[in-house]
């Protein structure tokens, strides 16, 4: 992830982010699903040098069957980062970190997912974060929504996800590896919009109540548009698929 050396500047004299976006924008993003053959569901998801390919797997027999339930599916999901993904390279092996954020991502989706509906089975969702350059969790939840949906596993809604972080005292949306290295919050938060349900919030640093209110109003203005891309990405696919 690259050590803390000494504190660059955040938010420069003309209010604008050390990368030149205003506190309250996105960075560029990029959606693309359908992207690998071999997987029922996938989708390649880039929130600025951030890069996460999602794939999906199932509703498939449940391995080992112990696992199984008998009411829905075990919804099962791996993170994991490249050995590449990092500037300093990272061991293959799983961490502590992958295999916390793997259930992290999980619970951060099983309140859409219809699991009742394919009891004894399991979806399995697998996560490769190709570049890591922040907010890799959130990136990886809004990739594996929609890989999921990609693979036509019935939702009440997508989940959208992003992070927001207090940088040289300012709020900021969408927080890259500079901010959350040397701001002094780190808050990702994910949701289902149509249902008015925050699915995922966790803070790492202080907020005061004030900011904690505006940065989760600000968050869910972020998940709001991030959305709105998940579901022009689905439908732009969809539409192809009935112009062939």
């Amino acid at each position: 992830m690259g050590g803390k050396g000494e504190k660059p500047k955040l938010i420069m004299e003309d209010g604008k982010r050390h990368d030149g976006r205003l506190p309250d924008e996105l960075r560029p993003i990029k959606m693309e699903i359908g992207v690998l053959k071999n997987a029922d569901g996938s989708a390649y998801v880039e929130f600025g040098k951030t890069r996460v390919v999602a794939a999906v797997y199932g509703p498939r027999e449940a391995q080992p069957k112990h696992i199984a339930s008998p009411y829905r599916a075990v919804l099962r999901c791996r993170y994991h980062m490249a050995p590449f993904s990092t500037d300093e390279r990272k061991s293959p092996a799983p961490s502590r970190r992958e295999i916390e954020l793997s259930k992290v991502i999980r619970e951060a989706l099983e309140p859409v997912v219809m699991t009742e509906m394919f009891p004894r089975t399991s979806i399995d969702i697998f996560i490769e974060v190709i570049s890591a350059d922040g907010g890799t969790r959130t990136t990886s939840v809004t990739a594996a929504s929609l890989a999921l949906a990609d693979a036509g596993i019935p939702m009440k809604d997508l989940v959208a996800a992003v992070a927001v972080g207090k940088a040289d005292g300012v709020l900021v949306l969408d927080i890259d590896q500079v901010e959350d290295n040397y701001g002094e919050a780190d808050m990702p938060v994910a949701a289902a919009p149509s249902l008015n349900e925050i699915t995922l919030l966790q803070l790492n640093g202080v907020l005061s109540m004030n900011e904690f209110k505006e940065g989760l109003s600000l968050a869910l203005k972020g998940i709001g548009e991030i959305y709105k891309i998940q579901k022009e990405t689905l439908k732009n696919k969809y539409l192809q698929v009935e112009g062939e």
